[in-house]
């Protein structure tokens, strides 16, 4: 819950002038995602035309239209050209009581629209020192994944992040991510099968900075980053976008 829209594009002018000029080769390979509020979506979309940065939401009901008040859903999101959407981030979790059933009914409606979901997962700090870290991603992944079929789950984006490490200038270690990742990574090679796995994108969330971000993705179950603080100042961000990768 950042920016007016003038900020907004103030930011993203900026970005744009750092990472433009170097899309031709940087961005060949990887993809640039920005998810701002949804009141902000219009002017994102409008200050991203021409460039190659995707468009995502944080956040989607997974009916179509109803009486839900203060809720959007995937057919109001697409017109915009929004391609992802952020789904059971840890404050949708925890702050508004977000479950797994509900997260798992966003990721097939997103999937149903053709959206690419980015499913959120992370254990609590008390369940980290609890040593319960394993069982509690494991829980979410597989509940919030329930239903999605050998056709879909390589469109399916995993975000681990620590719940404990976000916001808070702790980081898991590269080690310690790159635990859980491969983790989740065998997980859906069991269910999906080893092609799956190996083209399912698990990213990292949790205090990513540019001072870290070369560690984090150098791990090879790895595969980039959920970004959130780092993500409001262009130099910042853009250096994360320049990350070394493997």
């Amino acid at each position: 819950m950042n920016f007016t829209a003038n900020e907004a594009r103030a930011m993203l002018a900026a970005l744009r002038a750092q990472l433009d000029p170097e899309s031709s080769t940087l961005l060949k390979d990887r993809e640039v995602l920005i998810a701002p509020p949804a009141v902000l979506i219009p002017a994102v979309s409008q200050a991203l035309a021409g460039s190659s940065f995707l468009l995502g939401a944080q956040n989607m009901h997974y009916e179509d239209k109803g009486a839900f008040t203060g809720e959007i859903s995937a057919p109001m999101l697409k017109p915009f050209g929004v391609t992802h959407v952020i789904l059971g981030h840890s404050e949708r979790r925890h702050i508004f009581g977000e479950n797994d059933e509900f997260i798992n009914n966003k990721v097939l409606a997103a999937l149903r629209h053709r959206l690419v979901p980015i499913l959120c997962v992370g254990e609590t700090l008390m369940q980290h020192e609890a040593g319960n870290a394993l069982e509690v991603v494991v829980k979410q992944l597989e509940n919030g994944l329930d239903g999605v079929s050998s056709e879909d789950i390589a469109r399916v984006v995993i975000a681990y992040e620590p719940v404990w490490a976000i916001g808070t200038g702790k980081n898991a270690t590269p080690e310690q991510a790159g635990t859980i990742h491969g983790a989740m990574r065998e997980i859906i090679g069991q269910r999906w099968g080893r092609e799956a796995a190996v083209k399912t994108r698990i990213i990292y969330g949790g205090s990513v900075t540019p001072e870290n971000v070369d560690s984090l993705v150098s791990r090879p179950d790895i595969d980039g980053a959920l970004v959130g603080g780092a993500s409001l100042r262009a130099e910042s961000f853009a250096r994360i976008v320049r990350a070394r990768v493997g």
